[in-house]
């Protein structure tokens, strides 16, 4: 497996800027409206991400001319960032342009730089069509405005997920099968698992600077039990998944495309919105600890674990093909702790207690599965 290059990392760097702007613009508009703008931004926003990773498996982001790729993807993908908080409001277009160009450009130029190797080439010829006419439903959705553009934002991502999971037919010249694509699939699950902590990292920098604003005991104590949160979600995903499902996918021969497609493109942006939800809640939760659970704050710090659990669930069924029973029992539990929550008038700092004692009860019954599979004398810190 070739090891994620230094220009890829700076590429990520502005991903940081992207889910801090995420996190802000769902926590100023804490409804199900809001929720649910925050959603089409971060599925468009993912496409720009992963569609890059997936073009850096097939170029070399060392070659000068990638590296300038790169680096101007980098520069549209912080305007892109820019634009989120009045995406909806007046500076859609902005955003719209910028996908357009992003999503395009970096298909025409995939296209010239793999010349010589058919099999790539016709992959891109059938993907610039369906990325062409998803952008342009973007930017007619920017021009409308309101309902019409958040209609046709949710049509371009309905129809970018039909292309990806049809191959990106085209009518006359077939499609191209995710069997067919010749992938490294460790090299993408190392992508993901950098972009699961840009988006982690994001989190501790939303509730370390509210803290910033308002430093005392009480919220310091908030603090510290956001901070347990971000590392239990960062615990079940990296202590024994990560490097596992890295190995999974990069040994899973002719399926690696399949799976990668499945596990990276659908399941992986599950687990950020997760993250960003959660993010919400500590926000919520480090401005005020004491206050009783609403319907949207409960949401936020139950929901957001519940959603990131629930992904990184399908994560690992498809990836070992098995149920993973703890996740989706604390899923059902987190979710049912909800309405409970609001109708007791518990406080916020409860709820994330909660949160994070189910979580880490996900973690202990991991190390359990994993010790009965394990062989020989065990230490004691295995």
């Amino acid at each position: 497996m070739e090891p994620t290059t230094s220009t890829e990392l700076f590429f990520d760097l502005v991903f940081i800027f992207t889910i801090t702007q995420l996190a802000h613009y769902l926590i100023e508009h804490p409804d199900w409206r809001g929720a649910a703008r925050t959603a089409l931004l971060l599925a468009l926003v993912w496409f720009v991400w992963i569609y890059t990773a997936w073009g850096t498996n097939w170029l070399h982001p060392d070659q000068a001319p990638v590296r300038a790729l790169l680096i101007a993807l980098m520069l549209g993908s912080l305007l892109l960032s820019a634009a989120i908080p009045d995406a909806f409001a007046g500076g859609g277009l902005l955003f719209a342009l910028v996908y357009l160009t992003l999503q395009v450009g970096r298909t025409v130029f995939a296209l010239w730089a793999v010349q010589g190797q058919p099999w790539l080439v016709d992959g891109f010829q059938k993907t610039l069509p369906w990325f062409a006419g998803t952008s342009l439903l973007v930017l007619l959705g920017s021009v409308f405005g309101g309902a019409f553009q958040e209609a046709l934002w949710t049509a371009a991502i309905v129809i970018e997920v039909i292309g990806l999971s049809t191959g990106f037919p085209v009518p006359g010249r077939g499609r191209s099968p995710a069997e067919r694509w010749m992938v490294e699939g460790g090299h993408l699950a190392e992508r993901c698992q950098a972009f699961i902590l840009i988006a982690l990292g994001e989190s501790i920098l939303v509730t370390g600077s509210t803290l910033a604003r308002h430093l005392d005991l009480r919220m310091s104590g908030a603090f510290v039990l956001a901070f347990a949160g971000s590392v239990a979600l960062w615990w079940v995903y990296f202590a024994r998944s990560a490097p596992a499902a890295a190995e999974v996918v990069a040994r899973a021969g002719e399926r690696t495309g399949a799976l990668s497609r499945v596990a990276f493109n659908f399941l992986h942006p599950v687990m950020v919105a997760g993250i960003i939800v959660t993010a919400a809640g500590d926000e919520r939760l480090l401005r005020e600890p004491g206050e009783a659970a609403s319907t949207v704050t409960a949401l936020f710090v139950l929901g957001g674990p519940a959603l990131f659990l629930a992904g990184h669930a399908g994560y690992r069924s498809v990836l070992w093909r098995s149920v993973p029973i703890s996740r989706i029992v604390a899923v059902a539990l987190l979710v049912a702790l909800v309405p409970v929550c609001v109708e007791l008038e518990v406080s916020l700092a409860v709820c994330a207690a909660a949160a994070v004692v189910v979580t880490v009860a996900v973690i202990l019954a991991d190390r359990r599965l994993a010790a009965g599979q394990s062989r020989g004398p065990r230490s004691p810190l295995r």
